[in-house]
């Protein structure tokens, strides 16, 4: 790999990505599913939910920002992972819809 000017530049690459993102990746998905999904799906589509993977903890908002400082107020200290709900991804790039069928 081509190694790039400043940190921030820098390009995601698997082998290089430290394991508790894994992890964080794998809690959030399982929470979610297991303890949030039946609670946040009805009447919220589309609206972000920001869950704390150690408390299990969580908050729906309009979008990423306002739903992580609600659930920051209540956990200042909360490991995050946000899920767009009804969609497999919270955001994606190009004009095709990512939205789930039903």
């Amino acid at each position: 790999m081509k190694r790039l000017k400043s940190q921030e530049d820098q390009i995601y690459d698997s082998s290089t990505t430290p394991v508790w993102q894994g992890r964080v990746c794998t809690a959030g998905d399982a929470l979610y599913e297991a303890e949030v999904r039946q609670q946040v799906e009805e009447g919220n589509h589309g609206k972000i939910v920001a869950i704390d993977i150690e408390t299990g903890a969580f908050e729906v908002a309009d979008d990423l920002l306002a739903a992580s400082k609600r659930l920051l107020i209540r956990f200042p200290d909360a490991q995050t992972w946000f899920v767009r709900i009804g969609h497999p991804a919270v955001d994606h790039f190009g004009s095709r819809s990512l939205r789930t069928q039903r």
